[in-house]
């Protein structure tokens, strides 16, 4: 279900963080391509809400710290271990690729961490991205830790769609996949999803959470690195096993 009004909300947000400064009702409406009615009354919500003011002068509108402080309020009751974050740079370090950490949202996962290449030609991927939960090696990774009947919940909300040649379509080739994945050590895309881009992924399994750690990168310059990046993130995972409170996945 799509909820236009709350997409508005957001795209306020996006809005302001790309533009960094002030804007006047006819500046975001024509901007976004809204109506000036309903961009007005939605300004109009916000304002009185608390999270827009008028910095300088009426009829220019900015976000208020009002955001921040709910997202760090939200940020600090559960938060990612500060060695999550280590970890993951100290992979992005080791391998030069982009790496992130990747948590589901339904049929999608979405990375909650992202540590970007310094390459010029990269991965760009950014905290918030969202990736088929299905058709990536981030999403699988975290598939491989639900139950069979709790995957089998989010496969009858999926649109197998064929993003390419290399994407698989149905439950059956979605299941056929983890096996091979359990049997290597590893999960992997080959532009399952996005063109060009090569991934691979593993469990990154915290108690009460199921994450995983991605790296990712153009396929001309990760395909044939593909166990090597596999070995680089399944040593740092047993050099942070004592720090981390990781699950056992075979028995849990």
């Amino acid at each position: 279900m799509f909820v236009r009004q709350a997409a508005n909300v957001l795209e306020i947000l996006e809005y302001f963080a790309k533009r960094k400064k002030p804007a006047t009702l006819s500046e975001m409406a024509d901007e976004l391509g809204w109506p000036r009615s309903s961009t007005f009354n939605l300004l109009g919500t916000l304002t009185d809400k608390g999270f827009l003011y008028e910095p300088a002068s009426r009829g220019r509108y900015y976000p208020s710290p009002r955001w921040l402080a709910l997202a760090q309020t939200i940020a600090a009751a559960e938060p990612l271990p500060e060695a999550v974050h280590t970890l993951m740079a100290e992979v992005a370090a080791e391998t030069g690729e982009t790496t992130a950490i990747g948590a589901p949202a339904g049929i999608s996962a979405v990375f909650i961490d992202v540590e970007e290449s310094a390459s010029p030609i990269r991965y760009f991927a950014t905290v918030g991205h969202r990736l088929p939960i299905h058709a990536s090696s981030t999403g699988r990774a975290i598939l491989a830790q639900y139950s069979r009947e709790e995957r089998d919940q989010v496969y009858r909300k999926i649109v197998f769609q064929q993003y390419s040649p290399t994407t698989p379509t149905s439950i059956e080739a979605v299941e056929a996949e983890l096996r091979r994945s359990a049997e290597r050590g590893w999960h992997q895309s080959l532009a399952d999803y996005s063109p060009d881009l090569a991934g691979v992924a593993v469990p990154l399994p915290l108690p009460a959470r199921r994450l995983s750690l991605v790296v990712a990168g153009p396929m001309f310059r990760c395909r044939d690195r593909i166990p090597e990046i596999a070995a680089i993130l399944q040593s740092a995972l047993r050099r942070f096993s004592g720090i981390l409170p990781f699950v056992d996945i075979e028995r849990s």
